[in-house]
């Protein structure tokens, strides 16, 4: 399991110059051939805390999974993008939690 894996992007900025930035995720964890990307947060609250967890999963262009952990969210559920987002209690007490 890897902690903090930072991920390089190049965007345009506000004046249409090439801007690097570093997205950072969580976890990145490996089972066997198996990668998750995992995002940690207390609270998703607004939409835009939301876009800032999920920003780094819509650079990562691979098919592995990508979760959100929070402690606000009533059942798991798949957002439009394809990422899981679940309470911390389901990811815990669920052994099967990394495959829903």
């Amino acid at each position: 399991m890897t902690l903090k894996g930072n991920l390089i992007v190049i965007e345009n900025g506000k004046n249409g110059k090439a801007v690097k930035k570093q997205l950072e995720v969580d976890f990145i964890c490996n089972k066997g051939s198996k990668k998750y990307y995992i995002q940690s947060a207390y609270m998703l609250g607004t939409a835009e805390k939301m876009e800032q967890e999920i920003r780094p999963f819509l650079k990562i262009n691979d098919s592995f999974k990508k979760m959100v952990i929070t402690s606000d969210t009533p059942k798991p559920f798949y957002n439009d993008a394809g990422i899981l987002i679940m309470n911390v209690y389901d990811f815990l007490l669920n052994a099967d939690s990394l495959e829903l």
